[in-house]
């Protein structure tokens, strides 16, 4: 299974969390309803890796934030389900596999993302 892209990102989880206070609807735009009822290191966690996701497939133009969400397998481990803008962009990459790891610790939130065909 060859690589198709890597993406990394990290948020810092004050600055997030002032930016969800401030800007109304924001997470409405960046979260499906089953996220955004996690606590604000889960979302910022996330959204890195929405970004990660997005780098990964080169930053194609038109992704929907919503067409992108982590859920959580029975043991915990985090996993992407892809739908509309972002399966149509990975399909079209040739992407078989999306393999995310998630992180958040002393105020930061990270995320990475690596691609197989």
């Amino acid at each position: 299974m060859p690589v198709v892209g890597v993406g990394i990102d990290v948020v810092d989880i004050e600055r997030f969390g002032e930016s969800l206070e401030r800007t109304p609807g924001l997470g409405d735009r960046l979260f499906t309803a089953a996220e955004a009822r996690l606590r604000l290191a889960s979302l910022a966690a996330r959204f890195a890796a929405k970004e990660a996701l997005a780098k990964a497939l080169g930053a194609p133009a038109g992704l929907a934030w919503h067409d992108a969400q982590i859920v959580s397998e029975e043991s915990g481990r985090p996993r992407f389900e892809l739908r509309g803008t972002v399966r149509a962009s990975a399909d079209a990459q040739g992407v078989r596999h999306v393999h995310v790891s998630l992180s958040h610790d002393a105020g930061i939130a990270s995320a990475v993302v690596v691609l197989e065909s």
